[in-house]
């Protein structure tokens, strides 16, 4: 075997082994559960705390961190070994940074941007421009996690299967943000099914927004967790819940983040009592440790109407049994309710 891809495997598995690092990917289902909010007010309660952290943007656009922060200082500068082939041009934008850190043609320290609240911002786009071998992403991903940081928060862009980028697949942990409404709990349980189907994810952490009532939030987190072992054989942790505030809105507008912005609120003291916890997690192996999963065996999958039937045990509403489905493939989304779950 080539002595790089050994030499690259091993400080892969060093990586893998280090103690005192963990990464995080946050995920969620379709619409707006609010995950780059969570990321980011995590990413500055993690910060105030005295923890190095490093957030790993894989939603480029309109929502994605580096757009809800209005900018972030110090993201596209470039060395000196830039400067003629630039012709001028004062920064490299955020994704080409990360483009260049892959083809080892630039140095994470000069990819990664700085929030004026300290955390590390780093755009990672889910699809590459370039292909590259398994050894070469490993390898360079190896470096973008390696780095100094205490926490890696990757705000994780889903496929069209619903599966992980292979950066995200380096995490520790798999954080699901979901919102305590009828649609929105079939879509977290939807999101979870295919994780876990894709990747053999056996763990999640679930995390409650924009709650109105902590006991709803409660009941709610309790009753996907037994839909998840019922008929995933899948165990879901609570990560809390965050308030609905109406200060979040303005944070927002104001390009800051609700901790930075409003800490007196109650969505503030939510995400720093998170972030508080987060540390004491157990830590587990990397998604990656154990190599690539497999898709379970069709003959594997629980009865396909299992989402259906959850969401009518919380809202009350019968809805039509759900056609059979091959593999993994989530269970269509019932029809939505005007009305909370209680």
């Amino acid at each position: 075997m080539d002595k790089f891809v050994i030499d690259q495997a091993e400080g892969l598995r060093r990586l893998l082994a280090r103690e005192g690092s963990r990464v995080i990917a946050v995920a969620g289902g379709p619409g707006a559960p609010g995950r780059t909010t969570v990321v980011i007010n995590l990413a500055a309660a993690l910060t105030a705390q005295g923890k190095d952290v490093l957030v790993i943007d894989e939603c480029l656009g309109p929502r994605s961190v580096n757009a809800q922060l209005g900018g972030v200082r110090g993201a596209g500068s470039t060395s000196g070994r830039f400067a003629g082939s630039l012709a001028g041009n004062v920064a490299r934008s955020l994704a080409d940074n990360f483009a260049a850190v892959m083809r080892g043609e630039m140095a994470l320290d000069e990819a990664v941007g700085r929030h004026a609240l300290g955390f590390g911002v780093l755009a990672a786009p889910r699809e590459p421009r370039a292909p590259y071998t398994q050894a070469q992403m490993n390898a360079q991903l190896s470096k973008v996690l390696a780095g100094p940081a205490d926490f890696v928060l990757i705000d994780a862009q889903l496929d069209a299967e619903g599966a992980l980028s292979p950066l995200a697949l380096h995490a520790h942990d798999v954080l699901i943000v979901m919102r305590v409404a009828a649609q929105a709990i079939t879509d977290a349980y939807a999101c979870i099914k295919r994780l876990h189907f894709a990747h053999a994810i056996g763990q999640f952490r679930v995390l409650a927004n924009h709650v109105a009532s902590t006991t709803d939030a409660q009941a709610a987190l309790e009753n996907l967790a037994d839909v998840a072992s019922r008929y995933l054989t899948v165990s879901l942790e609570s990560a809390g819940s965050v308030a609905a505030d109406p200060h979040m809105p303005r944070a927002l507008q104001l390009a800051r983040c609700i901790v930075d912005a409003f800490p007196s609120t109650a969505a503030a003291r939510d995400f720093r009592h998170v972030a508080a916890e987060l540390p004491h997690w157990p830590m587990r192996p990397a998604l990656a440790a154990s190599g690539d999963a497999q898709a379970l065996p069709a003959n594997a999958a629980n009865p396909a109407n299992s989402a259906d039937s959850f969401v009518s045990s919380v809202t009350g509403v019968p809805s039509a049994p759900a056609p059979a489905h091959a593999r993994w493939r989530a269970d269509p989304p019932v029809q939505r309710t005007a009305h909370q779950h209680a």
